[in-house]
C-alpha cells in the first residue's frame, strides 16, 4: 500500500515524494510524532470532557436561567446530535483540505463556543453554542486520527491510538469530577470558560508543532447530495434514540423518524455507487476487518455508555453521594483505562488485535454482570473491583478498534475513517442510553406497582404511578412532603429495591451485547494500509 499512497507534507497541495517514507520533515519540533500526539490530545480532551462534565452542571444551570427540564436535555443532546450527525462530513473535510488546517478550526472554532456558553443570558443562547460546540468538536475529532496516522510509522501507531483512548477515556470518566469541583467551588460557567485557555494551548501547540499531511489522491470535489443524505439520516436515527425515551418505543413518530432513518441511509447508499468521488466510499465496508472494528466500537458504546449512565444514578440517588464523591467512586475505572490504554497498544502492536480485542470486551461482559449484582448496601470495596475491571476491559477496545478501522482505510480516506469510528461511538452510546434505558423503565413500571402494593404502602392512582415510576427510574424515592418518617422509610425501600432490580436487567443486557462483541472481535485483523503514514516525522 505504501507504493500507492503519496503525501504532501507542504500543506500547499503539490506534489509529494514518491513515498511518504521519502517525506521527512526538517529537524525541530515541526512534525515530531510524539510532540503531535501530545498537541491533538490536548484538542481532543475539552470534546470527551465536555460531553460529560456539563451533565453536574445542569441543575446550577436550570436554576441560573429559569430553564424547563425539557430545556436543560437540549443543552446535552444539542451537543451529542450535531457531534454524531456531522463527523463523518467533518473527517472529508480534512481529507480535502488537510488534517491540520480542520484540527485547529475545530479548536478555535470549539473554545471560541465554549467561552460564548458561560456568557450567554438565556438557555437558548446557551443551546445554540453547545450545537455550534458539537459542529466544531466533530471537526477536530476525526482531524486528530488523521493526523496521528499520517505521523507515526506502522509499528508505533498503536501506542499512539492507545495514548489517545487513555485521554478520551480519562477526560470523558473525569468530567463529572472536574465539573464538581467548578459548579460546586467557582459558578457553572467556569465549566465551560476552562476549555477557552485550554483551546488557546491547543492552538499555540498546533501552530508550531502539527505538519500538514495530505494524500496525493484525497477527493478534489464535495458530494454534497450525499452530504445531505447521509446528515438527513443520521439525524433521524439519533433523533428517534433520543426522543424514544419521552414518545416511547411504541409511539409512531419513533417509529416515523427510525424509518425515515432507514430510507435515508439506503438512499444514501445508491447514490454513493454512482457519485465520482462519494462520501463515503462503500469499498471501505469491503473490508471485513474494518466493518468489523465499525460494529464493534458501537456494540463497546452501547455496553459502556448504557451501563455507566445507571451507575451515575445508582451512586448518587440510591448511595447519597455528591456528584464529587460519586467520581471518586469511579476512579477505579478511569485508573485502568489510563493504565490499561498504552498497554493494551503495545500488546495489539506485538500480538495483533483479535486476541486482546476479544478478551477486552469478555472482560467487559464480565465486569457488566457482575454490576448487574450490586445492591443498595454494596461496599465501595466490590463496586471498586467491578469498576476497575470494566475499565480494564474497554481499553483494548478503544485502542484497537479505533486501529482497525482507520489503520484498514486508505491513508486518503483516513478522515473518513476517523470520523467512522467517532459516530460509532456516539451512535452506540446514544443505542445504549436508549435501549437500556427502555430495558430498566419497562422493569420498573412491571415490578413498581405489586412492590408497592406488597409494601402496604397506600393505594396510588395511574397518574400518580406513572410519576412515581419515572422518578424511581433514575433512583429517587417519590416521597411527597409532609409524609411520616415510617411510611417514607417504606416508599424508599420501595423504590430503590425496584431501581436495583431495573438496574440488574439493564447491566445483564449490556453484560449480553459484550458477550455478542468477543465473537465480531475474531473478525478484526491488523490494519492493512497502517504502513501508508510510516516514516513520515521523526521518531
Amino acid at each position: 500500500m505504501t507504493s500507492q499512497t503519496t503525501i504532501d507534507t507542504t500543506g500547499s497541495g503539490g506534489r509529494a515524494p514518491a513515498s511518504p517514507s521519502d517525506a521527512t520533515p526538517g529537524k525541530g519540533l515541526r512534525g515530531h510524532p510524539w510532540l503531535t500526539l501530545i498537541t491533538v490530545a490536548v484538542g481532543v480532551m475539552m470534546v470527551a470532557l465536555d460531553g460529560t462534565i456539563v451533565a453536574i452542571a445542569n441543575p446550577a444551570i436550570q436554576k441560573d436561567l429559569s430553564a424547563t427540564f425539557a430545556e436543560v436535555q437540549w443543552i446535552t443532546n444539542g451537543y451529542f446530535l450535531a457531534l454524531a450527525v456531522s463527523l463523518i462530513t467533518a473527517g472529508k473535510l480534512g481529507d480535502r483540505f488537510g488534517h491540520r488546517q480542520t484540527f485547529l478550526i475545530g479548536v478555535v472554532g470549539f473554545a471560541a463556543a465554549s467561552g460564548a456558553i458561560g456568557l450567554s443570558s438565556s438557555i437558548a443562547l446557551v443551546v445554540t453554542f453547545r450545537v455550534l460546540q458539537g459542529l466544531f468538536g466533530a471537526l477536530l475529532m476525526p482531524a486528530a486520527l488523521g493526523l496521528l496516522r499520517a505521523t507515526f510509522p506502522a509499528e508505533k501507531l498503536n501506542m499512539a491510538i492507545g495514548i489517545w483512548g487513555m485521554v478520551i477515556g480519562a477526560s470523558t470518566a473525569g468530567g463529572p469530577i472536574l465539573g464538581g469541583v467548578l459548579v460546586e467551588h467557582v459558578n457553572w460557567q467556569s465549566v465551560f470558560f476552562i476549555n477557552v485557555p485550554v483551546g488557546i494551548l491547543a492552538v499555540v501547540l498546533g501552530v508550531v508543532i502539527l505538519l500538514d499531511h495530505r494524500a496525493q489522491n484525497a477527493p478534489r470535489s464535495f458530494d454534497i447530495l450525499g452530504i445531505v443524505l447521509l446528515s438527513a439520516a443520521m439525524f433521524c436515527l439519533v433523533w428517534a434514540l433520543i426522543k424514544a425515551p419521552e414518545w416511547g418505543w411504541g409511539d409512531g413518530r419513533t417509529w416515523a423518524f427510525l424509518a425515515a432513518s432507514v430510507v435515508g441511509f439506503a438512499l444514501f447508499a445508491v447514490w454513493e455507487t454512482k457519485v465520482r468521488e462519494p462520501l463515503v466510499p462503500l469499498g471501505l465496508f469491503r473490508s471485513v476487518p474494518l466493518s468489523a472494528g465499525v460494529v464493534l466500537m458501537v456494540l463497546m458504546a452501547i455496553a459502556f455508555m448504557g451501563g455507566l449512565f445507571f451507575v451515575t444514578f445508582y451512586l448518587q440517588n440510591v448511595h447519597g453521594m455528591s456528584p464529587i464523591d460519586a467520581g471518586l467512586h469511579l476512579l477505579p475505572l478511569t485508573g485502568m483505562m489510563i493504565v490499561g490504554s498504552p498497554l493494551a497498544g503495545a500488546m495489539i502492536t506485538k500480538f495483533g488485535p483479535r486476541v486482546p480485542l476479544a478478551g477486552g470486551m469478555a472482560l467487559t461482559a464480565i465486569a457488566m454482570y457482575g454490576m448487574s449484582t450490586l445492591e443498595t448496601d454494596t461496599g465501595s470495596g466490590i463496586m471498586s473491583v467491578w469498576f476497575a475491571l470494566l475499565g480494564l476491559g474497554l481499553a483494548p477496545v478503544m485502542v484497537g478498534a479505533t486501529e482497525v478501522i482507520v489503520g484498514n482505510a486508505p491513508m486518503e480516506l483516513s478522515g473518513v475513517a476517523g470520523g467512522l469510528q467517532q459516530a460509532a461511538m456516539q451512535i452506540g452510546g446514544s443505542l445504549g442510553t436508549a435501549v437500556l434505558g427502555a430495558v430498566m423503565a419497562s422493569k420498573v413500571d412491571n415490578d413498581l406497582a405489586g412492590n408497592w402494593k406488597e409494601a402496604g404502602l397506600p393505594q396510588l392512582t395511574p397518574e400518580q404511578l406513572g410519576q412515581a415510576s419515572e422518578a424511581v427510574q433514575v433512583g429517587v424515592p417519590p416521597v411527597a412532603p409532609g409524609t411520616p418518617e415510617q411510611i417514607a422509610a417504606k416508599i424508599t425501600e420501595v423504590a430503590h429495591g425496584t431501581f436495583i432490580d431495573g438496574m440488574s436487567l439493564a447491566s445483564l443486557t449490556a453484560a449480553g451485547v459484550a458477550a455478542v462483541a468477543v465473537f465480531v472481535a475474531f473478525l478484526t485483523k491488523r490494519g492493512e494500509n497502517a504502513e501508508a503514514g510510516a516514516g513520515v516525522g521523526h521518531i
